[in-house]
């Protein structure tokens, strides 16, 4: 008897070690509010959007203590419309993110499917974090934002310096994509230089070759009473001939210890002749936090569009009416809930 309790203990403390080297958090964001967008050729819309802020989520990551600084890492994530249930990014059961990898003082690789540096960059730059009707996004390109077949690499910060390097194997000749940034935060001061390369020529006629290019560079500054954002992006098609030139700016203002009042100008600038595809997009909101994981948010922007310009509101999850009228306004007026578990 006695022997069975030792090694019944000898077991649970065995389990309590393994316990300690591992762990498996469960997350998600739950996100819905109502939305009203004109310019679209259909009319006016008033609806329930789901995801305004941010993406309805549901994930699992883990990590593995593998001994001598070397740890094993694992993310999914599942992506979902909260009006209906049904899954998004096409179906895929964990469409926005799905890798694994290994971290330690080398800094962390992984595989798998994974966001693109250049989202990731312009995320940490955007007044309305790549959400809401005012998003950056909404004119300034973010490649594709993720990546499937992605090898990742990022160094250890050092004095505030991160190096980030994807590379996406595509589908043959299909959607290889090489991604690089360098970003500072480091105080009241973050700056990231990014750049995104995808080649698609595979999936067009023969003779066309290239891809497109999209560089980034952008930063923010927090002064105290504010933080100031600003960016500014080159983007070229090498396939449609298309070209512009994008410039951000924006302001963060706190107003209470709960509330902060966001805004950006945005000029999407069409460097080819005579295309008149750009346009402007002025976007203002409120969020309001109810507590650590809940808040409130209403936003509105406005997108005048050059003469031959399609360009449409959007948020984090809506493609906003994208049946545009060309050389048209768009707008989108949004209030809702934010959820984060």
């Amino acid at each position: 008897m006695k022997k069975s309790l030792l090694a019944l203990a000898v077991l649970a403390s065995f389990a309590g070690i393994a316990s300690a080297q591992s762990s498996v958090t469960v997350y998600g964001v739950v996100d819905a509010g109502i939305t009203r967008e004109t310019g679209a050729i259909a009319g006016s819309i008033t609806k329930l959007a789901t995801g305004v802020q941010s993406g309805n989520r549901l994930g699992f990551k883990g990590t593995e203590d593998l001994g001598g600084g070397l740890k094993a890492n694992f993310q999914i994530e599942n992506g979902f419309d909260l009006d209906t249930g049904m899954t998004r990014q096409g179906g895929r059961l964990f469409g926005r993110q799905a890798f694994v990898g290994l971290s330690g003082a080398f800094g962390a690789a992984n595989l798998g499917r994974q966001y693109d540096p250049i989202f990731i960059s312009i995320d940490s730059i955007d007044p309305f974090g790549t959400g809401l009707p005012g998003q950056t996004v909404n004119l300034m390109s973010a490649g594709d934002v993720r990546t499937d077949n992605a090898v990742t690499y990022s160094t250890p910060t050092m004095n505030g310096l991160t190096g980030n390097v994807l590379y996406g194997a595509g589908e043959g000749k299909v959607g290889h994509t090489l991604g690089l940034s360098a970003d500072y935060n480091n105080g009241p001061v973050v700056f990231t230089v990014a750049y995104n390369k995808v080649n698609r020529f595979d999936a067009l006629p023969a003779a066309a070759t290239g891809g497109q290019k999209v560089l980034l560079v952008g930063g923010t500054y927090n002064f105290g009473p504010a933080t100031v954002h600003a960016a500014y992006e080159t983007d070229k098609n090498e396939v449609s001939g298309a070209s512009f030139r994008d410039y951000m700016v924006g302001v963060t203002v706190p107003v209470s210890a709960a509330g902060a009042v966001v805004a950006s100008y945005i000029d999407k600038n069409d460097r080819v002749s005579n295309s008149n595809k750009g346009g402007k997009q002025f976007g203002v909101g409120y969020l309001h936090s109810l507590s650590k994981r809940t808040n409130l948010y209403a936003s509105y922007a406005r997108i005048s569009n050059d003469s031959a310009g399609t360009n449409y509101v959007g948020d984090a999850s809506s493609g906003g009416s994208s049946d545009q009228i060309v050389g048209h306004a768009s707008t989108g007026l949004t209030v809702g809930m934010r959820h984060k578990f």
